[in-house]
């Protein structure tokens, strides 16, 4: 994959940070010192689901898109699943996805087998609480279904080995689907935080970026 290099005398070049579930754009703040020559902005976005997502995500950033060359995305978990279900290479020339959720209708499908909740549940009743924080939706797993993920932007994707919620075979399979470069972290976890995952991580925004 041709990396994007900035150079901020010919073109205007913006890295555009999409939070995961709780997250906030103030994480945007870790990614500004490992983005020279690149302005960069958080994007708090208000959808929570993929359907409210595709109306919502392009607006922001065909906005942004009218002011600069060169627009990046970096993506966390449902952030990453939200801008790859609602964007394009129309609007994004490079991604940079951490932890990506990439096959919903699994992870959805995994989250009922650990409720012990069946399609058929799910489907008379719509909506099921679940006792670990998420709320199953007939309506979601529908919608996934008949809108799986097609992403045609060039990708360099970070996976930690121990991600919970998505399998090894899943990643490895979506990213030679998409020609996406992955990157592993041995002993890495969904959610980056340890000052050993955050190191790696710095390391792979900029080894991507060369």
């Amino acid at each position: 994959m041709n990396s994007i290099q900035a150079n901020p005398q010919s073109a205007r070049h913006l890295a555009i940070y999409v939070h995961g579930k709780g997250g906030d754009s103030k994480e945007v703040e870790h990614y500004k010192p490992l983005l020279a020559g690149w302005d960069v902005t958080g994007f708090d976005y208000h959808a929570q689901n993929p359907w409210e997502a595709q109306a919502e995500f392009p607006v922001f950033f065909e906005e942004q898109r009218k002011a600069y060359d060169t627009i990046l995305l970096i993506a966390n978990s449902i952030g990453a699943f939200f801008s790859m279900h609602a964007l394009s290479g129309r609007q994004v020339d490079q991604a940079l996805l951490i932890s990506p959720v990439v096959d919903m209708e699994k992870l959805i499908r995994s989250m009922m087998t650990w409720a012990n909740v069946t399609e058929e549940e799910l489907s008379a009743r719509g909506e099921i609480p679940t006792s670990f924080g998420e709320t199953l939706s007939w309506k979601y797993l529908c919608y996934v279904r008949r809108h799986p993920i097609r992403w045609d932007v060039p990708t360099c994707i970070l996976y930690g080995d121990r991600d919970n919620l998505t399998a090894p075979g899943v990643m490895s399979a979506f990213a030679e689907r998409t020609s996406a470069v992955l990157t592993v972290m041995q002993g890495g976890e969904h959610w980056f935080h340890t000052a050993e995952q955050m190191a790696f991580l710095d390391r792979w925004v900029r080894t991507s970026l060369d």
